[in-house]
């Protein structure tokens, strides 16, 4: 055989091997990868529906102690959770022993502290189901309803990443006033029949309360991460600036992902492919305001990057912002098993995968529907760029195999 026929035919095989392991990872069956990515996804579909009022079966340990065990390096919760119905039910009903203003923060919410000792985060309503925030991608007050969201749709895209979220009412008057602090008393008023409160943080303003209806408040509950488990706080390498006329390097630099692959923790272990999951998370719910993460102190890079504070999402459903994915389409690389995931939630099924999800909560419905026909297309969105990774430098510079999994403590 000719040399000019030999080149041919190698270069036809390794397209042929090029495209087959875009073949396999891209919804098919065949490779082991695939065929564990499957078999997780079918679990998480099994135990996508919660059952309403569920309990614990056993009295040995409390719903705060279960859930505190399930915290590790790499997670928030394991794969299988057959008590998380249990512990979500105990999230929204278990009597409140105090009332506090909430920590230090842009947004209003209060910290509560449920029977047992454990703290939780109370976020307020304050829009309306179908309400659509206009003006920039992070602009309106926190969604409560959008934390609830966010938390099902770690559980459907495998991370894992996201605290524990419950939606629940609550009476000002006869659950909350008789164990507040005088801090967060002294910001309670009402407004016609309604009860309301202003709290304590950087926009918070007695001119816009947060208001009940009559005595009753819809808000969301944030599980406390197990003080064991203490955070550090990082400033994410793709934040904004929050100022107008001025843009941050990766805004006009296309090669600012190489500097980011230089600096640590981004130049060795998980860190970066978590900050391109959290881009994908990110942009499904529309969050443009992710401008710090946490992670676990200490760490060295290996613990995750917890998906925390998830309230400025689901705003506007008309409103993809591409730039929330500039760590993908400027990295171009992504996890096999995100990858797999992705491609097993097309053709409407992750918006599905959501209605099902969101069921359970006691204050749905969680998202109007045109929030849930975004996801869809969003996530459309999100395989078009990551396709255009894979022509443009091939699948094995783009796929990258990352399955850390530290063990726990």
């Amino acid at each position: 055989m000719k040399l000019k026929q030999r080149m041919v035919v190698l270069c036809a095989v390794l397209l042929l091997l090029g495209l087959a392991k875009i073949f396999l990872l891209d919804g098919g069956e065949g490779s082991a990868a695939s065929r564990r990515d499957l078999r997780a996804f079918r679990k998480m579909e099994a135990g996508l529906t919660l059952s309403r009022g569920a309990r614990l079966t056993h009295t040995l340990q409390s719903p705060w102690e279960i859930a505190s065990q399930w915290v590790g390096p790499r997670e928030v919760y394991p794969e299988e959770t057959p008590e998380l119905a249990a512990v979500l039910t105990s999230l929204s009903t278990a009597r409140i022993e105090r009332a506090d203003v909430g920590y230090k923060g842009t947004q209003l919410k209060a910290l509560l502290v449920l029977d047992g000792g454990q703290k939780v985060v109370f976020k307020p309503k304050r829009y309306n189901r179908d309400y659509v925030v206009e003006g920039e991608p992070y602009a309106g007050y926190d969604r409560h309803n959008a934390e609830v969201a966010a938390f099902h749709l770690d559980r459907i895209l495998g991370f894992r990443r996201a605290p524990l979220v419950v939606g629940r009412h609550i009476n000002l008057r006869t659950e909350i006033k008789p164990v507040a602090t005088d801090q967060l008393l002294s910001t309670f008023l009402t407004q016609g029949n309604n009860t309301c409160f202003y709290g304590k943080c950087y926009y918070c303003r007695e001119s816009e309360p947060a208001c009940a209806e009559g005595e009753v408040m819809e808000g969301s509950l944030t599980l406390w991460l197990p003080d064991v488990w203490p955070l550090q706080k990082h400033r994410h390498p793709w934040g904004r600036t929050y100022r107008e006329g001025k843009l941050a390097r990766w805004e006009y630099d296309e090669s600012y992902c190489e500097a980011v692959k230089k600096m640590p923790p981004y130049d060795a272990g998980p860190r970066l492919l978590d900050v391109i999951d959290t881009a994908i998370f990110d942009y499904l719910i529309g969050n443009a305001d992710r401008h710090h993460y946490e992670s676990f102190q200490d760490d060295g890079g290996a613990s995750m990057l917890i998906l925390l504070d998830n309230a400025k999402s689901f705003g506007n459903p008309a409103l993809d912002e591409r730039s929330i994915l500039a760590p993908l389409y400027q990295c171009c690389i992504i996890r096999v098993s995100t990858w797999n995931r992705i491609n097993l939630l097309r053709g409407g099924a992750l918006s599905s995968a959501m209605r099902q999800a969101l069921t359970f909560d006691p204050i749905q419905p969680i998202l109007a529907e045109p929030h849930l026909a975004a996801l869809d297309r969003r996530l459309t969105g999100i395989i078009t760029t990551v396709k255009q990774c894979l022509e443009a430098q091939g699948p094995d510079n783009t796929l990258i195999e990352d399955r850390m999994n530290l063990p726990h403590p």
